[in-house]
């Protein structure tokens, strides 16, 4: 069974950063499509980045790029989502998701919408961040 735990939340102010982590365990990390989704009040569940459907770069929500970036530590079975110059906009609960993929072949697409935690794959518990002025 996949288990996600993040952690790395917190508050700051606007042009703050923040680091959050996802360790991954139950599964091999390299048959795992990941991603980071946010839900703010209000608003739907949003991909914010995440393995793209090619899997060569990854993917970001047009909102963060340039001030966000993904990445993985493999022998920590860890994802990472350094989020820098934050906004108020980006004030959200956070959660890492995966989906099982064995070997990376013919994966399905994350995509945006709906609740999270979604009906797909497996989710982190969620991790508050929250961009004050």
């Amino acid at each position: 069974k996949v288990q996600l735990e993040e952690s790395g939340g917190g508050s700051v102010q606007v042009g703050g950063s923040l680091r959050l982590s996802c360790q991954v365990s139950g599964v091999s990390f390299g048959d795992l499509v990941m991603g980071w989704y946010r839900q703010a009040t209000g608003n739907e569940c949003e991909l914010v980045s995440g393995d793209s459907e090619d899997g060569d770069r990854p993917f970001y929500v047009d909102s963060v790029k340039g001030r966000f970036t993904i990445s993985q530590d493999n022998a920590k079975s860890t994802v990472y989502l350094q989020m820098n110059d934050l906004k108020s906009d980006d004030t959200a609960v956070y959660y890492c998701a995966a989906v099982y993929c064995p070997r990376k072949i013919e994966c399905p697409v994350l995509i945006s919408g709906g609740t999270c935690p979604g009906p797909f794959g497996s989710w982190g518990q969620g991790t508050q961040v929250t961009v004050s002025s």
